[in-house]
């Protein structure tokens, strides 16, 4: 009798031990994932569970998604170098964000390399290692380094001239097919080399100055010198390896040129001082690819607002993440207005006549 009790309680035993075995491995995988999707919307570098929330929304895309309470998407910025133009294009892309996200639903961290691109490589490794949410690449040889670093998390570039040029895409189409889309800042090139007809209509000889590191550069300097060819106006183009060396090609361009154009260009705009101090005591008027570089050293812009193309590159953002929207069949974007604008004093310092359908820079 006392052998069969003893088997009773042994039995009893073990199927107290198996269910409870079986309730602590149940609660132990709750706490795990209430464990993790804490520290994931707390934490920048934990992006994973928003992605996944942005996945859930994504079922209502067609009618436009809402962020699910308690989301906190994680998004990286990196941002080529300080200057003018791009701080904006950063600046609209933040509040694009924290207008459609909700500021406390999303964390922006913005790096800047600072011009060098060993520090845009490792920036954006950094942003990668981190699992963030998505990227803005605000500068070509940003775009490259993102795009170098990922083909998985979603990257938009902005300041961008021509993707296609940017990401070695020969046959472009408007999307890239990849993780990337974004916003360019390109304005029509034809229209530029027409202001340079207008503004100097007795030009003979067009230097075309830009770095040759810069692809979206190589690309307008080409559309430019198209133009130039159609209107049978001589040209040749001059390229600085780097900003040492540009002193000494603005000044071998103005010896053989009688106006410049310098397109879209980082590292020129950059460095405006230098060449409008070389320039304009010679006499000679440079078009200029955008704003902030025209109100350093040119005489008149066909301009974006970059805060535009910034903002937009937000929305799209928003789309992704939360709507669903499928990055590879995104287009690119462009700026929705482009305006005809003068530098006042150095129109009046070389002597042009400005009509009166542009725009003054202030």
């Amino acid at each position: 009798m006392k052998k069969g009790f003893a088997l009773f309680l042994s039995c009893v035993m073990s199927t107290a031990l198996i269910a409870g075995c079986g309730g602590g491995n149940a609660g132990s995988e709750d706490t795990a994932g209430s464990s993790a999707a804490s520290e994931s919307t707390a934490s920048g570098s934990e992006a994973g569970s928003s992605t996944e929330a942005a996945g859930t929304e994504a079922a209502g895309s067609e009618a436009g998604g809402t962020v699910a309470d308690g989301t906190v998407y994680n998004i990286a910025v990196l941002q080529q170098l300080e200057h003018d133009a791009l701080d904006e294009a950063t600046r609209g892309f933040e509040e694009a964000c924290k207008e459609l996200f909700g500021e406390g639903n999303v964390n922006i961290e913005v790096q800047n390399a600072q011009g060098e691109q060993a520090n845009c490589s490792t920036i954006a490794n950094n942003f990668v290692a981190s699992n963030v949410d998505l990227i803005l690449a605000n500068g070509t040889t940003a775009l490259q380094s993102c795009a170098a670093a990922t083909n998985q998390i979603p990257i938009l570039g902005t300041s961008i001239t021509d993707f296609g040029a940017a990401l070695d895409i020969a046959d472009w189409t408007g999307a890239s097919g990849t993780n990337i889309s974004g916003t360019s800042d390109l304005a029509p090139i034809d229209e530029q080399e027409a202001m340079l007809k207008e503004l100097v209509p007795d030009v003979t000889k067009v230097g075309i100055v830009y770095c040759s590191a810069e692809a979206n550069s190589a690309y307008q300097a080409e559309e430019f010198a198209k133009a130039l060819e159609a209107d049978g106006i001589d040209y040749a183009e001059y390229t600085a390896a780097d900003s040492n060396e540009i002193q000494s090609v603005v000044t071998a361009a103005i010896a053989e040129c009688d106006a410049l154009y310098i397109p879209t260009d980082n590292t020129m705009a950059s460095n405006t001082e230098i060449i409008n101090n070389i320039c304009e005591p010679a006499g000679i008027p440079i078009i200029a690819g955008e704003e902030n570089l025209c109100r350093g050293c040119g005489i008149a812009t066909l301009s974006i607002d970059y805060y535009d193309i910034g903002y937009k590159a937000g929305e799209m953002a928003y789309d992704i993440l939360v709507n669903g929207a499928d990055i590879t069949t995104m287009n690119v974007e462009y700026a929705p207005v482009v305006e005809k604008k003068y530098n006042a004093q150095l129109c009046e310092a070389l002597g042009i006549t400005v009509p009166d359908d542009y725009v003054v820079i202030e």
